[in-house]
């Protein structure tokens, strides 16, 4: 089981700006599986803390059932365009994938189920300093973090 605060331990760089990139926006999308095997993306708020990444779902909501079903999920940062002319100031975007499991009920005023997240994978799309290729960075646990650069 991989958690946040094991990404980190073993990449506190890179886990920083993953969450700078995640942190940047409210909203994030999410893909569940439905009841039927196929995809289903929802909006959703998820937060990094205690060295954990959770979510919550309203109670009744389809993302809630099919994370009870199927715990895999893939979560997805807020995208937004590269600055125009300054391409290279781009903070690209991220992806997280695991599975995630029920813990409770949300805190708070609103009712809803919490969910906490178990990483196994993470990315950051971005561009190199020269806006000139796209840079992929993967973290996997047991293989670390890796740099892709595609012209």
């Amino acid at each position: 089981m991989t958690t946040w605060k094991d990404i980190e331990a073993a990449e506190p760089e890179f886990a920083a700006r993953v969450q700078k990139i995640f942190d940047a926006h409210k909203h994030k999308t999410i893909a569940t599986l439905r009841a039927d095997g196929g995809p289903r993306i929802s909006g959703i708020e998820a937060q990094f803390a205690d060295g954990e990444l959770t979510f919550g779902s309203m109670p009744g909501a389809r993302k809630g059932a099919d994370l009870r079903r199927d715990p895999r999920f893939a979560l997805h940062s807020a995208s937004v365009d590269p600055p125009e002319g300054n391409e290279a100031a781009w903070p690209g975007d991220a992806k997280i994938a695991g599975r995630a499991f029920h813990a409770g009920d949300v805190d708070g005023d609103l009712p809803g189920d919490l969910f906490r997240a178990e990483v196994d994978e993470v990315v950051v799309t971005g561009l190199n300093e020269n806006a000139s290729a796209l840079v992929i960075e993967v973290w996997r646990p047991g293989t670390g973090l890796r740099r892709i650069e595609r012209v």
